[in-house]
């Protein structure tokens, strides 16, 4: 009992430091990001809405803000380590912050998952996907292709690969679904399915192997960063088909390449082939000025001469 007692005073004492204007912006469903820059101008992002300014922070009091959050993960944020990055530990949001000196003053971001699941026909309806490229994505799905969706930071990779999973619930409900992710930003209405989170303990790769104990039908990773790449493709391409992952990457190519950089960590060879084989599908979405737009989706065909083959659907 005195352990919950003195985890509430601590939540108490946290939502006290974010103060009444920062706790509403986290509980309405479309904030996606909330940032505090040196200035202390403070910036929200929606879903579909881009972002807007939001009035101003005092510099003492983020680090008040930031104090508190370290003091939930058992921490503490000095000049001589001035770099923060946890999880909330009321709505599960990704914190990342700095103080002086490796910032100007006290800054933060705060990602939240999107509280609704965008469908594929929801993106159409914004103007972000055509009903054409709609219809290649279902097609992708029902015929257990690999996707990859390719795009920026804030580009909206994440929410596009719920789409996509949300598309896997409605066409194979029946398959076992097992998501990986460092943190819960993908979210699936599976009635089988497992979620599995990275840690200090159990990076990515490790829990790849893992998975293929699992009983998969379908492998999602909610982005490759390093050489668990090599195992994915693996997966992938030995009877687990029908995955999704994301890769920071401007278009087809780049992406094709950077999966190359990733498998290099963990192998002495790029894998070109192994790559067009398990890659089926790459989705690069975009932020633009307007919002945000799939700009175009792109089927690979296999590797020849030392080119991938590629096709736009349009």
């Amino acid at each position: 009992m005195e352990d919950c007692a003195s985890a509430q005073r601590v939540r108490d004492k946290l939502e006290r430091a974010m103060g009444p204007q920062l706790i509403t912006w986290l509980q309405e469903p479309a904030v996606v990001e909330i940032w505090l820059n040196a200035d202390g101008t403070m910036w929200v992002a929606r879903l579909g809405q881009g972002k807007t300014s939001a009035g101003t922070m005092e510099a003492g009091r983020a680090e008040t803000l930031i104090a508190n959050v370290a003091t939930c993960e058992g921490t503490t944020v000095t000049r001589k380590d001035p770099l923060l990055e946890c999880t909330l530990p009321f709505n599960g949001a990704r914190f990342s912050a700095s103080i002086p000196p490796e910032s100007p003053a006290a800054t933060f971001n705060i990602r939240r998952p999107a509280q609704k699941i965008y469908s594929l026909d929801d993106y159409v309806q914004q103007g972000t996907l055509s009903a054409t490229q709609r219809q290649h994505l279902r097609e992708a799905v029902q015929q257990r292709k690999n996707i990859v969706v390719a795009g920026g930071t804030g580009s909206g990779k994440t929410t596009f690969i719920n789409a996509v999973i949300d598309e896997m619930g409605r066409e194979t409900p029946e398959d076992r679904l097992v998501i990986i992710q460092d943190t819960a930003e993908l979210q699936a209405k599976v009635r089988d399915q497992l979620m599995l989170f990275t840690s200090p303990r159990n990076d990515m790769n490790q829990l790849l192997r893992h998975t293929l104990r699992r009983s998969p039908d379908r492998i999602v990773v909610g982005e490759v960063r390093g050489a668990e790449a090599l195992s994915m493709l693996k997966a992938w391409n030995t009877g687990h088909d029908g995955g999704a992952t994301s890769v920071h990457a401007n278009d087809s190519r780049s992406t094709l390449i950077r999966l190359e950089q990733l498998v290099l960590e963990g192998s002495m060879s790029p894998c070109s082939t192994l790559i067009a084989d398990a890659v089926d599908i790459i989705v690069n979405i975009v932020k633009t000025t307007t919002g945000r737009t799939v700009r175009e989706i792109v089927a690979v065909h296999g590797y020849r001469d030392g080119e991938y083959l590629l096709e736009e659907l349009q």
